[in-house]
């Protein structure tokens, strides 16, 4: 029989408390503390929103514009996540023989002790291109509101990522894991159709980064075999700030993580923390009617009802079973990824809003409680992911950035411009 060290012994029991954890849920002190984008998603003045709000068409000043907004926005605010460009060109049929450029932006942070190859990546997906016709078209919800809520998703989580990771260095555990989780958010340029949407008219950008991420191999010793292969969920938001959206569960294999995103939306609609609730604008209407005069309280008149909202559930397929899977999904960004075995959580409003691929779909038809819940309930997901649970900032209140402001064929892969 052996002794073994009491040191060792704490060491083991640390290690298992990381190892066990997996995914770690976030108390409800956490998510009353998750901050919301405030005046930062104003259309017109916002610091995140605004400045995506234009024509985006690839190798344009107005998509050159919206790449340096992310760069600047990243350099400045948060110098810790690491900023690569991957570029590439193709013909289109609306350009014959003439090459357009595509830049995708990867932005991505890893534990401060990991190499290339030894951490899996959260990845966070958007794309940032919008439509050539029809002229001038902004592309709000397709998809300048999703790479907002990108951007506010990783401002809002960096703090955490540094205090958890310092917490690991600091108990010894910084060089014990084979597996290092970090996080990186993929910009994709090119994603619309230039004429109509095929395998080769489409998806430029997820096509050449996909193809180059597999073919970029790491070291025999490494984790991850090549750069593919590190992604551990590739979570695509598209078509999302509409009011009263729809996102279905499209594959078996990830609806674990749709039900963990779901099961965070019901929490945080029963903690009136979702602005687009009839829950939420009734404890905000209550809190005004408290403050209000005892003069404005004696008049007998009826107090105006606040406009009613619906109240059903973003994600909708919590309770899917596994007899109701048929197989259908929606052409989009993720399909080069998938082909290659990632794991894809695709979420995306469908049927697709009334404002798709039209002039319309510009920064005075978003509904910002329902971009301001996305923002929200996409932070806590990836904090959840993170396992950042004990170290986001509890004592700051949720305001701090402000919170004032079909297909049905079975096993057929719906085109975005289809519908």
């Amino acid at each position: 029989m052996t002794h073994t060290p009491i040191k060792l012994h704490v060491f083991l029991l640390l290690l298992l408390v990381y190892l066990g954890a997996g995914y770690s849920t976030l108390s409800e002190k956490s998510l009353r503390a998750l901050p919301g984008p405030g005046d930062d998603f104003n259309i017109k003045t916002g610091k995140l929103l605004s400045p995506i709000l234009r024509p985006r068409v690839p190798g344009t000043p107005g998509s050159i514009f919206v790449q340096n907004h992310f760069i600047n926005f990243f350099k400045t605010t948060l110098p810790a996540w690491k900023i690569e460009l991957q570029n590439s060109t193709s013909k289109t049929p609306a350009t014959g023989d003439k090459d357009i450029p595509f830049v995708n932006l990867i932005i991505s942070r890893d534990p401060p002790w990991s190499s290339p190859g030894f951490s899996s990546r959260l990845t966070l997906v958007a794309h940032y291109d919008s439509l050539s016709v029809p002229e001038g078209f902004v592309g709000a919800i397709d998809s300048a509101a999703p790479c907002a809520i990108l951007m506010h998703v990783a401002r809002s989580i960096d703090a955490a990522l540094t205090a958890k990771w310092e917490s690991m260095q600091a108990d010894g555990l910084d060089s014990e894991f084979e597996d290092h989780q970090g996080i990186q958010i993929f910009f994709l340029d090119g994603e619309e159709a230039f004429e109509t949407w095929t395998d080769t008219d489409s998806v430029y950008g997820a096509r050449s980064l996909a193809a180059e991420m597999e073919s970029t191999a790491f070291a025999a010793q490494s984790t991850f075999h090549n750069a593919i292969s590190t992604i551990s969920l590739f979570v695509l938001l598209d078509l999302l700030g509409a009011k009263n959206p729809k996102v279905q569960s499209y594959f078996k294999t990830t609806h674990w993580a749709y039900k963990k995103m779901a099961s965070l939306e019901r929490r945080l609609r029963s903690l009136s923390l979702f602005e687009s609730s009839d829950k939420a604008a009734s404890s905000k209407k209550a809190s005004s009617k408290k403050a209000a005069s005892k003069k404005a309280s004696s008049e007998q008149k009826s107090p105006k009802k606040a406009p009613k909202r619906d109240d059903a559930v973003f994600l909708t397929e919590f309770d899917k079973t596994g007899d109701r899977w048929l197989g259908g999904m929606i052409g989009d960004d993720h399909v080069p990824f998938m082909e290659r075995g990632v794991d894809v959580l695709h979420i995306i409003h469908l049927p697709f809003p009334p404002v798709w691929h039209t002039i319309e779909d510009d920064g005075a038809h978003l509904d910002l409680p329902t971009v301001m819940d996305w923002s929200r309930l996409i932070t806590a997901f990836a904090a959840e992911w993170m396992e950042l649970e004990g170290f986001m900032n509890t004592t700051q209140p949720s305001s701090k950035h402000g919170r004032d402001l079909d297909s049905d064929k079975p096993g057929h892969m719906t085109d975005k411009t289809e519908l």
